[in-house]
């Protein structure tokens, strides 16, 4: 009972009120908050800390700027959707935050988009690497046909691809990446996308801030080529998936581009079936599908592998074991 008054209490102010209904709309930096109330950043960083100390939401430290979202679980979770379902659309005030907001997400893609525009170049030039999107996209999806997942992760998000391409089967979605600027980029996707279940936080994926089996679906697409120790990843997103959940891989085959290291950073020139097998049956995932989507004839590019890996329901007690210790040892 002292919970649910302190929630009640906290949401009780209107400039608290209103910061919900921004967020329910995705994730904002506190000073991206500041221009949409039209307030002081110390004013809304107070009402911030309020909301944030009686659970409403997670706080994340990102270089300078912190970024905030709504708690979507337990009590807190059902408080807010509750409380938002009475808000009245048609409010002034709240008409001109979400103007002001729209005028912040549009500053927000043009600096992704900037970006863009400067690594366009290399992008492209990489992009001709790769096998069309269009069929790895495809194989990834046809993996996990028919399933549907609380929390989806992707690993090196990237521009978020993942996480719109899993979204109608995702009810929430988080993407971590160590690049800002990648950052950037992913998050004006979602602006378009208007969801506010899916977000991205800047993050090592070799030392994610999750907690154990907690994650439906994981997924790791063209990350691993980047990755000096690729297998501490795969036993990252095992630590994390729940008993049941599923892990998707996408990564190129060997291939012999020598330039991929030399130019654009790849530590690997892309891994055997066998070997990424191999990491998964270590951290006792179940490898259950490998599917190679190799060039058409007459066109260049690298093979693409995907491997779909499964941690069982019931884990065995020494898998169990293992990995609680590699997450105090990590």
């Amino acid at each position: 009972m002292d919970t649910i008054v302190d929630i009640v209490r906290a949401i009780g102010e209107p400039t608290r009120l209103r910061i919900l209904v921004l967020l329910a709309r995705g994730e904002l930096a506190a000073g991206e908050m500041s221009t949409v109330l039209n307030q002081s950043q110390p004013r809304v960083s107070r009402h911030l800390k309020l909301l944030a100390e009686a659970g409403l939401l997670e706080r994340r430290p990102e270089g300078a700027w912190v970024f905030f979202r709504l708690k979507t679980d337990g009590s807190a979770g059902r408080i807010i959707r509750a409380i938002l379902d009475e808000v009245d659309k048609d409010d002034s005030i709240l008409h001109r935050d979400l103007e002001r907001l729209a005028q912040v997400q549009a500053q927000r893609e043009e600096v992704a988009r900037a970006y863009f525009e400067t690594a366009a170049d290399e992008w492209h030039a990489l992009r001709r690497l790769h096998q069309p999107e269009a069929l790895v996209e495809a194989g990834l999806v046809d993996a996990v046909a028919g399933q549907h997942f609380g929390l989806h992760i992707d690993l090196g998000s990237g521009t978020g691809r993942m996480i719109e391409l899993f979204a109608p089967q995702a009810r929430r979605a988080e993407g971590v990446d160590s690049s800002r600027k990648m950052l950037a980029l992913a998050r004006a996707r979602l602006d378009d996308t208007g969801s506010g279940q899916a977000s991205v936080r800047q993050a090592d994926i070799l030392g994610l801030p999750y907690e154990d089996d907690c994650a439906d679906l994981v997924t790791i697409h063209q990350v691993l080529h980047y990755l000096p120790e690729p297998q501490a990843a795969i036993k990252e997103a095992a630590r994390i998936l729940k008993p049941g959940g599923t892990l998707l891989i996408a990564d190129f085959a060997p291939h012999a581009f020598e330039e991929l290291r030399e130019v654009h950073a790849h530590r690997r020139l892309g891994f055997p079936d066998e070997e990424v097998t191999q990491w998964c049956e270590q951290f006792g995932l179940v490898v259950g599908a490998v599917e190679h989507i190799a060039p058409e004839a007459g066109q260049s590019g690298l093979a693409v592998t995907l491997w779909k890996a499964v941690l069982p329901a019931s884990v065995a007690p020494t898998v169990i074991k293992e990995r609680l210790e590699s997450r105090i040892t990590s």
